[in-house]
């Protein structure tokens, strides 16, 4: 080995590494979070500390450091044909509002815990992607979606307006006559999507997928009880503290009252 080789080698394990208080920051965050944040929330997050820096600088860092968000999957189908009213479809992928309230989405997705299931109704606000109410069930029945709507609009009586729109795919329950007519007395206009054809009711795909990802295929429960603590926590998480790009690096409930000020 020459005498030069020998003596660079050796000097740069003297060399301090310069994104040594970076990473230490990365990885705080990628921690506190649960793993939940990619390199685009982790600099969006950073950013928000007065430490910017280049994505693709944070994306080499975590991917050096072996830190990627964890992943998703896995949906209930309460498609079972024609029960009663089948409303057109009014939202046709439009997903975006200009304020709260406005539209509205909804669905049901289920979880399993060994033989045990849970089933999980959220109304999302396309305005902020905030889960305006939600409600959890061992059972799918009627009573999951009924008092989900019911806690919705005591919520949001005071600030609601009569052009409301609620979109949900042809489940049987949002079929169901007594479903309509709480809609009609609050002036709701009732939208579907097309039959087999989830693309229509993306955006509350999207957030099944993300919940999934960042709760039960980080840290799986061991029982129903402990998967509920962990739906009520995720969701408080996801409304007040997740930053999303999309609401420029806030969260849904702070995107909110920032625009009402």
């Amino acid at each position: 080995m020459a005498k030069s080789v020998f003596y660079y080698h050796r000097c740069q394990f003297d060399v301090k590494d310069k994104y040594g208080d970076l990473k230490q920051r990365i990885t705080e965050l990628y921690h506190q979070h649960k793993g939940r944040y990619g390199y685009r929330r982790v600099t969006a997050a950073l950013k928000q500390l007065d430490c910017h820096h280049n994505h693709k600088l944070i994306a080499k860092l975590m991917h050096d450091m072996k830190l990627s968000a964890k992943i998703r999957r896995q949906k209930y189908r309460s498609y079972k044909g024609q029960q009663g009213k089948i409303a057109k479809n009014y939202l046709k992928r439009q997903f975006h509002a200009d304020k709260p309230n406005k539209r509205w989405l909804t669905d049901i997705t289920e979880f399993k815990v060994g033989d045990d299931k849970l089933y999980l109704s959220p109304i999302l606000d396309c305005y902020n992607n905030e889960i305006v109410s939600y409600t959890l069930s061992k059972r799918p029945t009627y009573d999951l979606v009924g008092k989900m709507l019911e806690d919705a609009l005591a919520k949001t009586k005071a600030c609601r307006d009569n052009k409301l729109m609620l979109h949900s795919d042809q489940g049987w329950h949002y079929q169901m006559r007594l479903f309509g007519q709480v809609l009609k007395q609050h002036g709701i206009k009732q939208s579907m999507s097309r039959k087999g054809n989830c693309l229509d009711n993306a955006l509350m795909e999207g957030f099944f997928g993300t919940l999934k990802c960042e709760t039960i295929y980080i840290e799986k429960p061991n029982s129903i009880e402990g998967l509920e603590k962990q739906i009520h926590e995720y969701i408080h998480y996801y409304n007040h503290e997740r930053i999303q790009l999309k609401l420029k690096g806030l969260s849904p409930v702070k995107y909110r009252t920032q625009s009402l000020i």
